[in-house]
């Protein structure tokens, strides 16, 4: 096979040890910041699909050409490296993952208030716990499992279900969910053969792809929630263009978090953006949250904040020789 840019052998998927340096508790922080920025995204797509009359489906397109025009500058005068890409193939897969996942997320959206589409999509840890558990082999102990419950019973608190919600519509978002616990299931098992931001140039391109040709189907099919548009304003472009800006460079954060953490350890963050979700669903679209609301909102704030505390419990029995369930 001829190696050229993105066009090295792919090597079959062997999770091993990682290069980088473990330091959970920084992972777990720029973990925590990536979540609690992530939901402007989500709000941005929500602005253009009910304020700028932009098609979920061309949204989710522009997220990724733009997220591939951000990054691809910084990829370029990088390392003289930084275009071989020694599993492009798998890479792309994630792309692919991600779009199809941001698909799903932003039809949600759509027709959802923000917090109440997070609360559906936090079946996510759970489903990515697992994986690492049972694929990776990451131990993963009773306190960690009840600390992701509990979470999650905080999402359910936030969402109050009702009949209307657990519709059709609600299955978008547990789609979501499971597609991207595979793609963030990748970040992990794939390893550092590839540097972030290449793994996120790739993928801007699997999205970009997967999502244009949907588009383009969907477009043919007349249906709504696909079809093709330019941004109607300058503000628009501008939206769009920061949309891209931050589903790049937070992934990349993303990313270099999974290198430096466990999968599971990590997985529990996700709640906090429901953080960011429900202050945005109030300040943008009016959706004042309850007492309810923020009860929910305390206790998946407190689950997060007992994953920190027993990690740093863990890492001190550790130095000390006497390990004791995570």
């Amino acid at each position: 096979m001829v190696h050229g840019p993105f066009h090295q052998q792919e090597k079959t998927v062997v999770p091993s040890q990682p290069t980088t340096p473990q330091n959970p508790l920084q992972g777990m922080t720029l973990m925590a910041a990536a979540m609690l920025v992530l939901p402007v995204m989500d709000a941005i797509a929500k602005v253009m699909a009910n304020f700028e009359n932009m098609s979920p489906g061309q949204v989710t397109f522009y997220r990724f050409f733009f997220q591939l025009a951000c990054t691809l500058p910084l990829l370029a005068f990088g390392a003289a490296g930084a275009f071989r890409a020694k599993r492009p193939w798998l890479n792309l897969l994630r792309g692919v993952l991600h779009g199809t996942a941001s698909l799903l997320f932003f039809l949600a959206v759509k027709y959802m208030p923000l917090a109440d589409v997070f609360a559906i999509y936090f079946v996510e840890p759970f489903m990515l716990t697992a994986m690492s558990a049972l694929f990776l082999k990451e131990r993963v102990g009773i306190r960690r499992w009840l600390a992701i419950a509990v979470g999650f019973g905080g999402a359910i608190i936030v969402i109050q279900p009702s009949y209307a919600i657990f519709g059709w519509t609600a299955l978008l978002p547990v789609a979501c969910a499971f597609i991207f616990s595979l793609y963030l299931f990748l970040n992990r098992a794939i390893g550092e053969a590839d540097s972030p931001l290449t793994m996120q140039t790739l993928a801007a391109v699997g999205g970009a792809a997967v999502i244009g040709a949907v588009l383009v189907a969907g477009h043919g099919a007349g249906a709504a929630d696909f079809q093709m548009s330019l941004p109607h304003s300058a503000l628009g472009l501008v939206l769009l263009i920061v949309l891209g800006s931050i589903s790049g460079y937070a992934h990349l954060v993303v990313v270099r978090a999974f290198r430096m953490a466990p999968l599971s350890l990590l997985a529990p963050f996700q709640y906090f953006e429901i953080i960011s979700a429900t202050i945005l669903g109030y300040a943008i679209f009016g959706d004042f949250p309850t007492a309810s609301k923020w009860l929910g909102i305390a206790i998946i704030v407190a689950s997060g904040l007992f994953i920190i505390w027993r990690e740093r419990v863990r890492a001190a029995q550790e130095a000390s020789g006497n390990i004791a369930d995570r």
